[in-house]
């Protein structure tokens, strides 16, 4: 295999190393060169290598590998994929987006390549520190990105927020943290599930675990810890929002699949001793997580606000995987957070796209868009309608397999989470209320203008990509849910 010829020892680590090398050497290119295209195409380039190196190991079942406490297996792989594309995403519309013109061109790009490598190091990590390090490479990077369109002011309020929150965040984790350790004596997440060392609930063992559900539940803006994502979306560039809404948050969620689904899988010590407790409390906040997005996104003008608030419940719905805690169920919001990517990343981008056109955030500024922009509405209609589960799409597919899992998943048996499947089932109805509102705009409302817009080209490529991977993803979905499958029993196995 090549990738192992060229890289050696290293194999393992190869995706990471590739973004790590363009993180380093993108602000000399700009230095340099001072031309804001060619840094972009660097960029770009880096990012499009390390994607084609991480499908391969994918394909060649380049797994089992490790290096030190990184493992890739099928699980890391497919986790590392998603953020690849959302990087991809991000950066393609980069160059072209109007709000990042004023950017610090080698500082962005380094800063978001290596928020990505961080996500990366997360996924392959078995490790309560490793993780650790993973998630607040990301955070930091992502505090800088958001900081970005200097003499904003809703930037610089986003910018202390989302510090002040991340910064609290952080305290209440490496607290978690610490108690886990002061308890067992080890940080490895698998030598903790199958520790004996603890046979009851403790006081340390309860301040650790709750501490860490807060500290990781701000990074996916799970309720109540989810106050700061609207502001931050609002205020960010709309690469920046993309990033955010479809990469940092399924870090979140894959540091909840990696530590709590491995201490708490049938067969742990811990799931003895307070395994249902666990999974009561996430069916909890995911219930109230989905509700409170998706109630409040209805009051919402702004469609960046709109757009946070829909993400929030999108999490909810995902997080009934951390209550069901079956392989199918794990299979099932990978799948869903594949969708999610296009879905709310390819509205990210319209909304992105829009803005470089001089249409404003609002949704009345949106009336007669379909008359001015035809394929712009229609790929919204697609995404608004796949993220509110309309059948063919994506956003259905990921959903029933979601939704089923928590009724009762392969096995046919009904399971004691029916209750949750119904809220979820109800939230996705009330979420179609206030995505149905843009579309109302769009095709039935009066604009003020009727003068064609027109779009930078590398906005219609990713929209288009995202158009693809709904219709398919709909229609088509053993494509990748079958590689969700393998990896969730790799990742519980």
């Amino acid at each position: 295999m090549f990738v192992a010829d060229i890289f050696g020892d290293y194999a393992a680590v190869a995706p990471m190393i590739l973004l790590l090398i363009a993180a380093l050497i993108i602000p000399a290119v700009h230095i340099l060169g001072k031309k804001r295209t060619a840094t972009w195409a660097v960029a770009l380039v880096f990012v499009v290598a390390s994607l084609l190196i991480n499908l391969y190991m994918l394909t060649e079942e380049f797994t089992g590998s490790t290096l030190g406490m990184y493992d890739y297996n099928a699980y890391t792989g497919l986790m590392v994929l998603l953020f690849q594309i959302v990087l991809f995403l991000a950066v393609l519309v980069s160059n072209a987006s109007t709000e990042t013109t004023r950017l610090h061109v080698g500082a962005f790009y380094s800063l978001i390549i290596g928020a990505t490598t961080g996500m990366m190091f997360v996924a392959g990590s078995s490790d309560l520190l490793t993780i650790f390090v993973g998630v607040e490479l990301t955070s930091i990077s992502s505090y800088a990105l958001v900081t970005m369109k200097r003499n904003d002011s809703r930037a610089a309020e986003a910018g202390v927020k989302y510090v002040i929150v991340g910064g609290l965040s952080t305290a209440l984790t490496i607290y978690g943290i610490s108690m886990i350790y002061g308890l067992f004596g080890t940080t490895d997440i698998a030598t903790i599930a199958a520790s004996t060392a603890v046979t009851d609930m403790t006081w340390m063992l309860a301040v650790g675990l709750v501490c860490m559900v807060a500290g990781y539940g701000f990074k996916i803006a799970a309720v109540p810890f989810h106050m700061w994502a609207p502001d931050v979306y609002e205020g960010a560039p709309s690469p920046v929002s993309l990033f955010l809404a479809t990469g940092s948050k399924k870090m979140g969620l894959g540091v909840f699949f990696q530590i709590f689904l491995v201490l708490f899988v049938a067969g742990s010590s811990l799931s003895a001793i307070c395994g249902e407790e666990v999974q009561y409390l996430f069916a909890i906040i995911a219930a109230f997580t989905m509700t409170i997005g998706n109630v409040v996104a209805i009051a919402q003008n702004n469609i960046k606000r709109m757009l946070a608030y829909s993400s929030i419940a999108q999490a909810g719905y995902i997080l009934i995987v951390m209550a069901v805690m079956t392989e199918y169920g794990v299979a099932s919001g990978m799948f869903h957070m594949f969708t999610h990517v296009f879905m709310k990343g390819g509205a990210f981008l319209i909304v992105g796209a829009l803005i470089c056109a001089g249409i404003g955030e609002k949704i009345s500024d949106y009336k007669g868009l379909a008359k001015r922009a035809p394929f712009l509405a229609a790929a919204m209609l697609l995404f608004l309608f796949s993220l509110a589960g309309i059948p063919p799409l994506a956003g259905f597919t990921s959903k029933f397999f979601l939704f089923n899992s928590a009724i009762g998943g392969v096995d046919g048996v009904t399971s004691q989470w029916v209750w949750l499947a119904f809220i979820a089932i109800l939230n996705s109805a009330i979420s179609l209320y206030y995505y149905a509102r843009v579309v109302k705009a769009m095709y039935i409302e009066k604009g003020s203008s009727t003068e064609k817009i027109v779009i930078p080209k590398t906005f219609l490529a990713a929209i288009v990509i995202c158009v693809v991977f709904v219709i398919v993803l709909g229609v088509y979905p053993t494509l990748l849910f079958d590689l969700c499958e393998t990896a969730a029993s790799v990742l519980l196995g």
